[in-house]
């Protein structure tokens, strides 16, 4: 890996680190009596693409370049194969880390069914939690 593709990575794993535990975990409801704002678990897929992936992909999908390249999702040939693009979410790739243990198979499955079915995207078989779970994830046993 370059330095610049090293540096975006090891950017990319710190904020999430901060970041997704707290919205794949928090109970839902207000403030916690502690000061800490829970926020609801994101359900949906636009959700969670708004709370995990846009940080990254942009909120129109396009990706960006800076320290290293982050690929667009709008009008990308490679999410008609829904189970490239749930494997890279489970597992990860390049530097995108893996997110299974972040999110759940039904939160990946509605996640990649909306970036399949949006951003000039028109791949309309939905992507079940029942599929991702056929994914080898890498925090259950069979996974690498």
């Amino acid at each position: 890996m370059t330095r610049p593709v090293l540096v975006a990575a090891s950017a990319l794993v710190a904020v999430l680190a901060c970041a997704i535990p707290a919205v794949a975990q928090a109970p839902p409801g207000g403030d916690t009596g502690g000061g800490v704002v829970r926020v609801a678990k994101p359900l949906t897929g636009q959700q969670v693409y708004e709370a995990v992936c846009q940080a990254c992909h942009m909120a129109d999908a396009k990706g960006g370049t800076g320290a290293g390249t982050i690929p667009a999702l709008a009008g990308n040939p490679k999410l008609a194969a829904a189970p490239y693009v749930s494997m890279v979410v489970v597992r990860g790739q390049g530097g995108m880390p893996p997110f299974a243990g972040t999110l759940d198979d039904e939160q990946i499955a509605q996640v990649v069914t909306y970036v399949r079915t949006h951003f000039g995207n028109a791949y309309a078989k939905p992507v079940t939690a029942a599929d991702v779970a056929k994914v080898p994830h890498p925090d259950r046993s069979g996974g690498h």
